[in-house]
């Protein structure tokens, strides 16, 4: 049997990840996510697709391959108790309509939520890093990003490389 999630010793098996998510989840390298207040859910079964090596990175495979289902428990209910910082990026003015738009267009709210913050396994996209949405948008769209449902892979697939810099840049910008 698991243990409940317990927050504190997720705090504690978050100061590795520390260097890369930053502090509490918020990432201030680009390409790296920010993990803060992004639904418990979504955590645990990324951690559980980098562990079982459905999604490949150079530095998160080594280290979920060794967590355990408690500590993956953990980490989710850690990250997603931290409160979220304000985006350090500021959406450039043409963006932040055709953003919006593209965000209904293409569905992005169906699943990622109206403010789009993300629920249950569905990640939260605003104020998430512009160079990692644009890596990912790019993986989707390449059929290179491991996609559970194929949900995001289609949805991909009509994006324009200027509707991904716009998109990108909007849900960057979001707080």
């Amino acid at each position: 049997m698991v243990p409940a999630a317990d927050v504190e010793r997720g705090r504690q098996k978050a100061q590795v990840c520390a260097a890369c998510h930053g502090p509490g989840g918020n990432s201030v390298i680009p390409g790296t996510p920010s993990l803060s207040g992004q639904p418990a859910q979504f955590i645990a079964t990324q951690l559980i697709m980098f562990r079982i090596g459905n999604r490949k990175d150079p530095q998160m495979s080594p280290l979920a391959a060794n967590l355990t289902n408690a500590d993956v428990n953990d980490l989710s209910a850690y990250y997603t108790a931290q409160p979220v910082a304000p985006p350090a990026r500021v959406t450039a003015p043409e963006n932040a309509a055709a953003g919006r738009r593209l965000t209904e267009q293409h569905h992005c709210v169906s699943c990622h939520g109206p403010a789009l913050k993300g629920q249950q396994n569905i990640p939260r996209l605003a104020g998430q890093q512009i160079e990692y949405l644009r890596a990912q948008l790019r993986g989707f769209k390449a059929s290179t990003r491991f996609d559970m449902d194929g949900q995001m892979s289609s949805a991909a697939q009509p994006l324009s490389e200027a509707d991904i810099e716009r998109l990108s840049d909007y849900l960057a910008g979001l707080k």
